[in-house]
């Protein structure tokens, strides 16, 4: 199974994420990066379904390396974590093929688990499709 990806500078963010993933999906696997060389490394090593992103990397910028990401794999889920709500990064977010844009002060559990279960689905209907074909 394809994992998620965490791509987050801070280290408790990015540990913190991981753990609730972790708890409430057992059956996946999440890798994480903390900057965006280690991002596009695994990206390409593991094919993530779904990412969540942060904007301020320390070697780069996370709607660059979204645009990057889906025209590599448009089918992979880009989910922006971070903790300025700009509306040129927002409106930014979206034109980068971001499926989701949050601010981490403000977003829910429930909003990240819900991601993550929608797109699980997402990716088994798509698999069960493929194997009709």
């Amino acid at each position: 199974m394809r994992p998620v990806l965490i791509v987050e500078a801070n280290p408790v963010v990015r540990i913190t994420l991981k753990a609730l993933l972790s708890l409430r999906f057992p059956s996946i696997e999440v890798e994480e990066a903390c900057n965006g060389e280690g991002a596009l490394s695994l990206f390409r090593k593991t094919h993530p379904f779904l990412i969540f992103m942060d904007i301020g990397l320390p070697d780069g910028n996370g709607l660059e390396l979204t645009r990057a990401i889906k025209e590599a794999d448009p089918g992979t889920e880009v989910i922006i974590l971070t903790t300025y709500d700009i509306p040129e990064h927002r409106r930014e977010a979206f034109s980068s093929g971001a499926s989701d844009f949050f601010t981490k002060g403000n977003v829910k559990v429930n909003q990240i688990t819900s991601w993550v279960a929608f797109a699980l689905e997402t990716k088994k209907g798509l698999e069960r499709s493929a194997a009709c074909s």
